[in-house]
């Protein structure tokens, strides 16, 4: 009787064996898949970084000293260089299985397109409400740069991280 009930657990044991390598060759192919993407995707990101710490690095300051025209500007040149890199974001190939998480993510980089536009728009007024309202619309900027670093977390970004709380 020992050798009967043996013989259904060693086969319950095999079969899942089989299931858990299976599914690791299947787990192994989305990583090779995000890799090949993260690989294509972080260059593109790396030279936007540069762009937005070269443009937007010297805006707390200007904001400080009320110099809002020049902070104005640089969110305006910083939104154009975002939106070039969202468009050679969105011309890489996605992997099939992530493609909804990368086209939110990209719909959220658009998001922060327009935001920065509205941001530069009301630091031009040069005004005290548009100051007011410039950086209001900053921590909106950091909470939704949140939501798109979120939607993609499962590729460990370095430069496709998105972070407007060091210039803002």
């Amino acid at each position: 009787m020992r050798g009967n009930m043996k013989k259904p657990l060693l086969g319950t044991l095999l079969a899942g064996i089989a299931a858990l390598l299976a599914f690791a060759a299947f787990a192994a192919g989305d990583t090779a898949e995000r890799a090949a993407y993260k690989a294509s995707v972080e260059p593109i990101c790396k030279s936007n970084s540069a762009a937005a710490d070269r443009l937007l690095g010297p805006v707390k300051g200007w904001v400080k000293k009320d110099k809002l025209k020049q902070a104005g500007q640089a969110f305006s040149k910083a939104a154009v260089e975002l939106e070039k890199t969202e468009k050679k974001l969105a011309a890489v190939p996605q992997p099939p299985e992530d493609a909804a998480k990368l086209g939110k993510w990209l719909s959220e980089i658009k998001a922060e397109v327009a935001l920065m536009k509205t941001i530069a728009a009301n630091f031009n007024k040069n005004t005290k409400a548009g100051k007011s309202k410039a950086t209001s619309l900053a921590v909106k900027l950091q909470n939704n740069a949140t939501k798109a670093n979120n939607n993609v977390i499962v590729f460990q970004f370095r430069y496709c991280k998105i972070d407007p709380s060091k210039y803002t």
